[in-house]
């Protein structure tokens, strides 16, 4: 009886290595994209503000740069601006989103909708319709200037810090609705109508029982208008107030106006690290309080 010939198999560890491999190189295209459009910018930036024009890798650079009252103003107004701006798009954020979800009225999955298609908008459009309305010579102040006969602006608010914090809020905060009208759908309606029934006051219902539950979309919310309203630049630009310099607007001026490479590239890294320490904040309140659900909504 001739002998049945057996099919030679690949030892097991052979095939796992080779499939690892073949799972490994799936990463190169990635890696070389970033390498290409993110790692070799940054580091020649980096390189720029270490080195400057003399390529000796010193840190006098950024002492001169952290000691300059320009920078200061900048990071000054850049924090408080941040502040301000995401404090006022939680608050308003969570009134119009209470309303929203729980004061039943017409047009509601409307202005839900509504809400998704402001958020794709560019910032500068608020910035524009701003001026339109609250400018030197736009609709509330040639109205006023008109009825009252007034020979100067009444309203000037606008090309003040309190302009640009007033346009941020508007521009962000459907960032916040967004996670709380998600997080508001998903609270069991008994529990209020149980509360109600009860006696609990509309304050109180609110207090513990709805804050409660949306507290994790507004931690995550609140820290993802924080970090954006850091790096905002066009609503600054487009606004033009004055004495209010940010760290992004100068990196602007120093690049592009000025021609100080050197010090834009210090003050970038700088505003690069302060975007990555809020950024990393941001993903530890959202793994900790409510994980993707209320990153996401």
């Amino acid at each position: 009886m001739a002998d049945i010939a057996t099919p030679v198999m690949a030892p097991p560890a052979r095939a796992g290595r080779s499939g690892a491999l073949s799972r490994n190189l799936w990463i190169a295209p990635p890696l070389v994209v970033l390498a290409a459009i993110f790692f070799y910018p940054f580091g020649l930036i980096v390189a720029q503000a270490l080195g400057g024009d003399t390529h000796t890798l010193t840190l006098e650079n950024f002492t001169t740069v952290l000691h300059s009252r320009q920078f200061l103003s900048g990071l000054y107004h850049t924090i408080a601006i941040a502040v301000c701006a995401s404090a006022g798009c939680l608050v308003l954020g969570f009134i119009f989103s209470l309303v929203i979800a729980f004061v039943p009225f017409p047009g509601a999955r409307f202005v839900g909708r509504l809400i998704d298609t402001f958020i794709a908008l560019p910032t500068f459009l608020v910035a524009l319709a701003f001026t339109f309305v609250y400018g030197s010579a736009g609709l509330l102040n040639q109205s006023l200037m008109a009825l009252f006969h007034l020979n100067l602006p009444p309203v000037d608010f606008l090309y003040t810090q309190w302009g640009v914090v007033l346009s941020e809020i508007t521009v962000y905060t459907p960032f916040i609705m967004r996670p709380l009208l998600a997080c508001f759908s998903q609270i069991d309606n008994a529990q209020i109508e149980v509360a109600s029934s009860l006696g609990a006051k509309p304050l109180r219902i609110i207090r513990q029982i709805i804050l409660p539950a949306a507290l994790p979309a507004l931690l995550a919310g609140g820290s993802l208008c924080l970090l954006l309203t850091v790096n905002e630049f066009g609503i600054v630009l487009f606004i033009g107030a004055k004495d209010v310099i940010t760290l992004p607007l100068l990196i602007y001026g120093k690049a592009i106006q000025e021609f100080d490479y050197t010090t834009a590239c210090v003050i970038a890294v700088i505003n690069i690290a302060l975007s990555l320490g809020l950024y990393a904040c941001y993903r530890t309140v959202v793994s900790l309080f409510g994980g993707r659900r209320a990153a996401l909504g």
